[in-house]
């Protein structure tokens, strides 16, 4: 037994066989990866370094990390890992292949072989092309009234209109300001329903129609919206609906089945974030556009505990000769 107490023969063939592979060092892998390690499981964390929430200064509603930089977050959770013996790489896996004991090449040339896999390589949010969106998304252009709408409370809120659905976050961020101006952009009116217009009026919000040319900005913040026929619109904060793109490759080359949604393929996944395919989780934005951090920390704890017992069942019935 080593000094983290990790049974040294527990699963391990050589110095690139590990129990588990977790692919995604964000909140879902760090989380699995910290269990893992806990139940002393040779486990390889493989990092692109590129978090759904890295333009964000601070991330809001985990409880005892509330306002907490998602950068720092990350980093106490590397530092706990490391604590258990997990291995993590900054690096990016190219290919999977295997059924049920795999080898996963990373994009340095490095084979290893796992036990079992999670998949959290989350997803990318495409920006709706307005000049100014991208430049400030996360700090006064933003996309969740959850994680940021406390601290923009009560300012004055546009809302940028990408389909009819955008009704709906213009209805929400309501809550947090009685000041929202849902401009259509290239969402023509009769996209909206009479219940769509009843319920805004109902909520106070002001709709604009007329494509947006670009934001306004004075000494570094957000100051107004600029339609293409020269007419401003005083803002201060502008909520916008990224079109969420998840990072399935890996899942998809393995054959896991895929589910539509309306925003995105996403894996069919049981509870515990087991896919179709045998031996291989999900967790995280991986599963779902809507995971914030809390979710995908637990997702990642999850998974992590069913794959503990799966690899112990599976070692006992081999032991037994079932």
């Amino acid at each position: 037994m080593n000094e983290t107490g990790r049974n040294e023969d527990l699963g391990r063939t050589g110095d690139e066989s590990y129990d588990v592979v977790v692919v995604g060092g964000g909140a879902a892998g760090l989380s699995a990866a910290l269990v893992l390690g806990r139940a002393r499981l040779r486990t390889l964390v493989v990092d692109a370094g590129e978090p759904r929430n890295a333009p964000s200064s601070h991330m809001q509603g985990y409880l005892s990390r509330d306002g907490m930089s998602p950068a720092e977050f990350l980093a106490l959770g590397r530092e706990e890992i490391a604590g258990y013996g997990v291995e993590l790489v900054r690096d990016r896996v190219t290919e999977v292949t295997g059924d049920g004991d795999f080898t996963v090449v990373l994009d340095a040339g490095r084979p290893v072989r796992a036990r079992r896999l999670i998949v959290a390589t989350g997803l990318k949010d495409e920006l709706p092309e307005v000049p100014g969106v991208a430049e400030r998304f996360g700090r006064d252009v933003l996309h969740c009234p959850f994680c940021h709408g406390w601290e923009v409370r009560d300012e004055p809120f546009g809302v940028l209109a990408s389909s009819a659905m955008s009704v709906h976050q213009a209805l929400m961020v309501s809550q947090w300001s009685k000041d929202v101006t849902l401009f259509l952009h290239r969402v023509a009116e009769e996209e909206l329903s009479d219940q769509d217009l009843r319920r805004l009026a109902a909520a106070g919000v002001g709709v604009v129609p007329g494509e947006v040319a670009e934001l306004v900005t004075d000494d570094d913040r957000l100051t107004g919206v600029r339609l293409a026929d020269g007419t401003t619109h005083a803002r201060s904060v502008l909520f916008v609906g990224p079109r969420p793109v998840p990072q399935t490759g890996l899942l998809e080359r393995l054959g896991a089945e895929l589910n539509e949604t309306p925003f995105g393929a996403y894996p069919v996944v049981d509870p515990t974030g087991l896919t179709t395919v045998p031996g291989v989780w999900a967790a995280g934005n991986a599963i779902g556009f809507a995971e914030q951090v809390v979710h995908a920390a637990s997702g990642g704890y999850r998974a992590a505990t069913a794959i503990v017992g799966d690899l112990l069942m599976s070692r006992l019935d081999a032991a037994v000769g079932d």
